[in-house]
């Protein structure tokens, strides 16, 4: 076997909201996801990732540290969510009842077809 055939192509991708890092690396396929986001140097380009404690995913889906990957995979590391959906609908919710602008029954949008009683 070649060294061409022990290899294989793997992306990692590290994203901010102004700026993409997109690094391409020829790796082994035994190599551990940790093992190849140690080996692209983005740990050092960006000290704010710590392992333990963002995410990591291929192609949008969640792996952990110790998976492999495939051929031309995409390694993904997330930042963590600046604010919770969940508290934040509720807000808006809150907020467009308070206004008026929320039915007061369902507290979604105002149908505009619908008849008031």
């Amino acid at each position: 076997m070649t060294d061409e055939e022990n290899t294989i192509h793997v992306e990692v991708v590290y994203a901010l909201p102004h700026e993409q890092r997109v690094l391409s690396l020829v790796v082994s396929p035994s190599m551990t996801v940790e093992e190849i986001i140690r080996q692209s140097g983005v740990l050092n380009m960006y000290p704010e990732i710590d392992l333990a404690k963002n995410k990591v995913g291929i192609f949008s889906r969640p792996v952990k540290l110790d998976a492999t990957v495939r051929d031309r995979d995409r390694i993904e590391i997330y930042r963590p969510l600046l604010a919770d959906p969940k508290e934040i609908r509720r807000k808006r919710a809150e907020k467009a009842k308070a206004a008026g602008t929320a039915d007061p029954v369902t507290g979604g949008k105002l149908n505009p077809l619908k008849k008031s009683l």
